[in-house]
């Protein structure tokens, strides 16, 4: 070791070369002799308070740097436009909001882990230690030496002395996880009572769902299927699919006397009866009808239901009846609600209630 190597060292501080076994050298008739650990050299930072404060301060800089960048993340996701465009060279345009979340959070997470790096590079211990290689299974003594060590490498990196540190430390750990919990809000607003309500309401006409042309009662022949929505929904509507999964409408007409429950003959307009085309099993489309039985059926999993019987189930794994739907006629001689489902459409709606 050159004489200039530890020149601001004290001779106090440069280790012996024997300390700890350092300096071994691998005998000359022995190639594969173990040549041991090299000379432990100290940092500046352990002869040097100066040194050692400076890099505190970086490390809570970087600690406090990675709270401010969590607290840009969550200002970006509420004040930064979904649909606003901005130029990034190279990448081009990109959307702001995914650019000003990516930014901010990748620079709170780099900068803890810069922060526990260069704290464990330039703060804490780093006396080089031989382990030899012991057994898989914990003796008593093992694990005791293992807390020892645990406490040892505790008091060695002086968290509990430098106080800066650890209070940045503890502050940007406790504010990044606030990034994951903003998210949360991506997963969309609480569904409130949209599930109990519908596009149908009182006075709505019944629109065929292939013509798109409000339906009169002659349209629809005994023993047919017919499949109707709301009049005014679109294909186009940003909102068709969500819409459509709760208002989609299955029609038949069947005999008024072969109707035996009494409100469903008092909900249908001269044997045509509505019901609601979604399964109350998993909410597949119900599209399958049998004439002679008047039973129709859901292709997924085989529910039956009885159109004469209040859409009872009769089969299948299938928990409630199909919603009905009460209709008449206007003025104008076309079908038309009497208001909107008086139960929730879809599957295992009272289930999720309960």
């Amino acid at each position: 070791m050159s004489e200039t190597s530890h020149e601001n060292v004290s001779e106090k501080h440069l280790p012996s070369e024997q300390e700890n076994g350092h300096g071994a050298v691998a005998v000359a008739d022995d190639p594969f002799a173990d040549p041991g650990l090299p000379p432990h050299e100290p940092r500046i930072q352990d002869i040097d308070e100066r040194a050692a404060k400076r890099s505190e301060r970086v490390v809570a800089m970087l600690f406090t740097a990675s709270m401010l960048a969590t607290l840009g993340f969550i200002a970006s996701f509420v004040l930064v436009p979904v649909d606003k465009i901005i130029y990034v060279w190279p990448a081009g345009r990109i959307g702001a909001l995914n650019f000003a979340l990516g930014m901010t959070l990748g620079v709170a997470l780099f900068c803890i882990g810069a922060g526990a790096v260069h704290w464990a590079r330039t703060l804490m211990s780093d006396h080089e230690l031989v382990d030899e290689r012991h057994a898989i299974s914990a003796e008593p003594d093992t694990k005791a030496k293992v807390m020892e060590d645990f406490a040892q490498g505790a008091k060695e990196s002086a968290l509990g002395r430098r106080s800066l540190i650890r209070k940045t430390m503890f502050g940007a750990l406790a504010l990044v996880p606030l990034s994951g919990v903003v998210l949360l809000r991506d997963l969309g607003p609480l569904p409130g009572d949209k599930l109990v309500h519908t596009l149908w309401s009182k006075g709505k006409l019944l629109v065929n769902e292939n013509t798109q042309q409000p339906l009169r009662p002659e349209d629809i022949g005994v023993g047919s299927l017919t499949f109707a929505m709301p009049e005014g929904l679109e294909e186009d509507d940003e909102d068709f699919q969500q819409q459509i999964a709760k208002a989609a409408l299955m029609l038949v007409r069947l005999e008024p006397d072969d109707i035996k429950d009494k409100r469903e003959l008092d909900w249908s307009h001269e044997g045509i009866v509505a019901y609601s085309k979604i399964c109350t099993h998993v909410g597949c489309p119900v599209s399958l009808y049998e004439q002679q039985t008047h039973h129709v059926l859901c292709p997924c999993h085989q529910s039956t239901f009885d159109l004469s019987d209040g859409a009872r189930v009769i089969f299948g794994p299938a928990g409630h009846a199909l919603p009905q739907l009460k209709i008449s006629v206007n003025k104008d001689g076309f079908l038309e609600a009497q208001g909107d489902f008086e139960e929730p459409v879809g599957p295992a709606y009272w289930e999720r209630r309960a």
